[in-house]
């Protein structure tokens, strides 16, 4: 398991190389990077402050990680996720899923961020270009998918 908060940006491929090196029996490998947009709601967006709640944020990502474990036959996952003050542009979060299959590290992947986006403690505030500044409130959508894995987990 590898979860990580920091507020340095991450490089993919040198966080997917150290992921799985030497592991041989990996056969897809599914990546998914969450970047800073340049709107929001229709306006400009001049930043982002992410805020968490240190070792609660990396005890949820730890089991967002173990549950993603029982479901897919995973070889190796990450999950990196940035905090502190981004712009557009900037990467936010990084989620890496290996599995022997790829089918299980596509799954996986889309999981994990679905679990993320719901369940992980950051608070989200943009501040836009107009000077206004707001706090990002949950939305349904993610919701909505997070509940559909709920399904899948009972149809198995």
């Amino acid at each position: 398991m590898a979860v990580r908060v920091d507020t340095s940006d991450f490089d993919v491929s040198e966080e997917m190389a150290r992921l799985t090196a030497q592991d041989t029996g990996i056969g897809g490998i599914a990546i998914f990077v969450g970047k800073v947009r340049d709107h929001a709601s229709g306006q400009d967006l001049a930043s982002m402050t992410l805020e968490h709640y240190p070792g609660m944020t990396e005890a949820e990502l730890e089991r967002i990680e173990t549950e993603a474990r029982k479901r897919f036959k995973l070889s190796a996952s990450l999950i990196v996720h940035r905090v502190g003050t981004l712009k557009p542009g900037d990467n936010i979060v990084l989620v890496i899923a290996c599995a022997p299959h790829r089918q299980d590290a596509i799954a996986a992947s889309e999981f994990l961020m679905d679990y993320l986006k719901t369940r992980a403690p950051f608070w989200k505030k943009e501040a836009l270009t107009n000077g206004e500044a707001h706090w990002v409130d949950a939305r349904e959508s993610d919701a909505g998918a997070a509940a559909a894995w709920h399904h899948k987990q009972t149809e198995r």
